[in-house]
């Protein structure tokens, strides 16, 4: 079994290095897939040496995680967000869980210092298991051959991750792996764990009514839903 790691970059010069580097013991078992959207920093040539292929790209994280996926040489996908470790045994629980289920996704831990961040982690876990839908941050691997048969990732600028495992539901339950990945709480500490709640909870809602993603992602990046 071949795997491919796909990670979608921009302007992450301060930290990709620390996370391209945890990656390389994988190497031996995998390729390592940089897509940069446009990196104006130094992103670029910091991950080139620590992965195995480094792809320039339009900006937006579907179109990025697609371009990864269409030249990736495994027939097993990791989608990996470039502030996310994965666990010590991935690839060992990902093959044994692909033997079951075609596609799956790691319960989540946010890195940080608030005690919410813990709760919050618990609550996305519980919610993945119990609707089925992962998000980005909680590293969703699948079958390539599955992945082509879904259409890849939806071009939408927000929702990809969500608007994919709508798709992959029809299809299979996935696999919901206890072991943890550690993703930085950094943007929920600095926009304010509450108002990150009440901001993803919104978005969210809006998604499932049908608000336009464009839309979304403006409110997601403005941080600014509560003015509308």
């Amino acid at each position: 079994m071949n795997f491919s790691i796909v990670i979608p970059t921009l302007n992450e010069e301060q930290s990709i290095v620390n996370y391209l580097t945890a990656l390389q013991p994988y190497r031996d078992y995998c390729e390592i897939i940089v897509v940069d959207g446009g990196s104006v920093d130094n992103t670029k040539s910091l991950a080139k040496p620590l992965c195995d292929k480094l792809i320039l790209s339009a900006k937006g994280r579907a179109i990025q995680m697609n371009a990864g996926a269409e030249n990736a040489e495994g027939d097993v996908l990791i989608f990996l967000h470039a502030d996310t470790f994965l666990p010590e045994t991935a690839l060992h629980q990902i093959a044994q869980a692909i033997n079951h289920q075609q596609w799956g996704r790691f319960d989540i831990k946010l890195s940080g210092d608030h005690p919410m961040l813990k709760v919050i982690a618990w609550l996305m876990n519980y919610r993945s298991r119990l609707t089925g839908i992962a998000t980005g941050d909680q590293v969703i691997f699948l079958t390539k051959q599955l992945f082509e048969s879904a259409g890849q990732y939806p071009v939408i600028p927000l929702m990809e991750d969500i608007a994919l495992c709508k798709k992959l539901k029809q299809i299979s339950p996935p696999i919901c792996l206890k072991a943890k990945v550690i993703s930085s709480g950094r943007r929920w500490e600095q926009f304010g764990v509450i108002k990150m709640i009440l901001l993803m909870w919104s978005l969210r809602l809006r998604y499932f009514l049908g608000e336009d993603p464009q839309i979304l992602a403006h409110l997601y990046n403005k941080g600014a839903f509560w003015k509308t």
